[in-house]
């Protein structure tokens, strides 16, 4: 991940860490918690796409810390993630989205993203 770092791999990786949430659980929850807080951009936003697609799976509690650490960077590619992981959360529970997005200082851009179809 750190050696091909671009939004492709890290994208598809981040799939890969949402399956891993299916078979070992708790253990994968705290690689994503850790990787939050890492100093490269592609791992932390391997850790805040890691639910997408997870639908009623996902864990709102581990989607929050992998944003959380990450809502003041001003990477294109952070503030994106955020938008993109809140917006596919949206579809299953619009309302924890809302609440979300309401409660913390977010960028323009995850906003934008995360209330693009609420």
């Amino acid at each position: 991940m750190r050696t091909g770092a671009w939004w492709d791999i890290t994208d598809e990786l981040a799939h890969r860490l949402g399956d891993l949430l299916d078979i070992r659980p708790d253990e994968t929850a705290a690689v994503v918690r850790d990787w939050a807080h890492d100093a490269d951009r592609w791992i932390r936003r391997i850790a805040i796409l890691s639910q997408l697609g997870r639908r009623t799976r996902v864990d709102q509690g581990l989607l929050a810390d992998a944003i959380r650490p990450n809502t003041a960077d001003p990477e294109f590619f952070i503030a994106k993630a955020i938008g993109w992981a809140l917006r596919d959360h949206a579809r299953t529970d619009p309302a924890w989205v809302r609440a979300f997005v309401a409660a913390h200082d977010l960028r323009p851009l995850s906003v934008r993203e995360a209330l693009k179809h609420l």
